[in-house]
């Protein structure tokens, strides 16, 4: 468990801290590029295999519900945790939001990484100026790698019978 802390603060290191640069835009335009409803809540959509993950954000206390169930019920290795709360760490914003998850397909290391996505891209719609951090890191790349199909007369997608002289 203390091998993960000692990971994950090499990875806040080398990352660039997520602060606002002089480039970015004044408050009134910021504003109009969030995209936030009425109740203060930023949805996105997150994919990775067949897993896909329906992610809201809101200011809250750092509480991440998953299909109606606590993180770590529903998430019980600590590597998915880890990954999940990947994007919070790097923008420096861990305990100041509520994150409400539905996920489906897949299994789990699928709907950790689709609920990552899906957290980077609600964060970037919540507060714009994070893009630049998230982006860099690639965490608002959706990774498009899938299972290969089977072909027919193979017993698997590449996997061949045995070859036998006789």
């Amino acid at each position: 468990m203390a091998d993960e802390g000692r990971k994950l603060s090499d990875l806040r290191t080398t990352l660039v801290k997520a602060q606002p640069n002089a480039d970015t835009p004044a408050q009134g335009e910021r504003d109009e590029a969030r995209k936030v409803d009425a109740l203060g809540r930023a949805y996105a959509t997150g994919k990775r295999k067949n897993a896909v993950a329906r992610v809201w954000v809101k200011r809250g206390r750092g509480v991440v519900t998953v299909n109606g169930r606590e993180e770590q019920t529903y998430f019980a290795r600590p590597v998915l945790r880890m990954l999940i709360h990947q994007p919070l760490l790097i923008t420096e914003r861990e305990g100041q939001y509520d994150v409400i998850v539905t996920v489906k397909g897949g299994g789990l290391s699928g709907q950790a990484g689709a609920v990552r996505h899906g957290l980077s891209k609600a964060l970037t719609y919540h507060e714009p100026e994070l893009r630049s951090v998230l982006k860099k890191v690639g965490f608002l790349t959706r990774d498009s790698r899938v299972v290969e199909r089977k072909k027919y007369g193979r017993p698997k997608a590449r996997r061949s019978f045995q070859f036998s002289k006789r």
